[in-house]
């Protein structure tokens, strides 16, 4: 079970990066001009041991921080940041029961601790991670700070479910923990019930994420109102034809406006899915 549960989350990665297209974001016929799909595909073999410690029942930041140092050692850059902050309680609830679950998912990340939150902020010490600035009143818990940050975590007694979901409703991946992965299992339901190839129901249920919500990731480095703009235009197009999708995604990627943030909660539907028994 252990091993299948760690499979089933690197298969995840390594599907929705192989999906296309999905717009914004390095797919296997696409590439950013500082970050390449190999680069992708490393990043999911990296990550594996982190993957294993979660599903053995390692504390969650531990796992975290294993899985994203080997992430940043294969890949080289931060590829799957915040796919792995997602996955690694998911893969905890999914290790001890027969399906994961949003009540499950929602024990594992109330249970985290303050070393969970040490662990989190040290895993920023592995690679760089693009994230908004905090507001001053927490400049000393900036996660960019990384582990020089530890002190104020400590003294301020913050566990990892609360350092996360500081940064809920405005950053996606923040907001699953928060929501107890409500877009996550939402899209992994609509995964299970489609009948195309499931690459194509991956860059699907990609577009209708980001045609939902702007995606903290582009808010973050071009302001909320392209990220608006993004979500609108992903709304106007999740009935258009292959070509109209190829088109919009090239774009994306010649302004550089990458949506991780879906992409993330992409790779976690994709693994609940898979959890639920759908199959490549």
């Amino acid at each position: 079970m252990t091993r299948g549960v760690a499979g089933d989350a690197q298969l995840a990665l390594l599907l929705d990066v192989a999906a296309a297209p999905k717009p914004g974001n390095v797919d296997r016929e696409r590439d950013h001009h500082d970050l390449r799909f190999e680069q992708f595909l490393a990043g999911a073999v990296g990550a594996r041991p982190g993957l294993d410690a979660a599903a053995a029942g390692a504390p969650v930041g531990e796992a975290f921080e294993t899985a994203v140092a080997g992430m940043a050692e294969r890949a080289r850059d931060n590829t799957q940041f915040g796919a792995l902050l997602l996955l690694t309680p998911l893969i905890r609830a999914a290790a001890s029961a027969d399906e994961v679950t949003r009540a499950a998912a929602t024990d594992v990340t109330e249970a985290t601790t303050v070393d969970d939150a040490v662990q989190f902020y040290r895993a920023f010490d592995h690679t760089d991670v693009g994230v908004a600035d905090p507001p001053a009143e927490l400049a000393d818990l900036d996660v960019r700070r990384g582990a020089d940050a530890i002190p104020a975590v400590r003294s301020r007694g913050l566990t990892l479910s609360a350092v996360v979901t500081a940064g809920a409703p405005t950053d996606g991946v923040a907001d699953e923990w928060a929501s107890g992965f409500e877009r996550t299992f939402d899209a992994a339901a609509s995964l299970c019930a489609g009948t195309a190839a499931l690459p194509e129901r991956i860059a699907r249920t990609f577009l209708g994420l980001l045609a939902e919500a702007p995606d903290g990731h582009v808010a973050a480095r071009h302001g909320s109102a392209v990220a608006e703009r993004v979500r609108e235009r992903a709304a106007a197009l999740e009935d258009a034809d292959r070509a109209t999708i190829d088109a919009w995604a090239d774009e994306l990627v010649d302004r550089g406006i990458n949506p991780g943030t879906t992409a993330d909660i992409t790779t976690a539907a994709v693994f609940v899915a898979l959890s639920r028994g759908v199959r490549v």
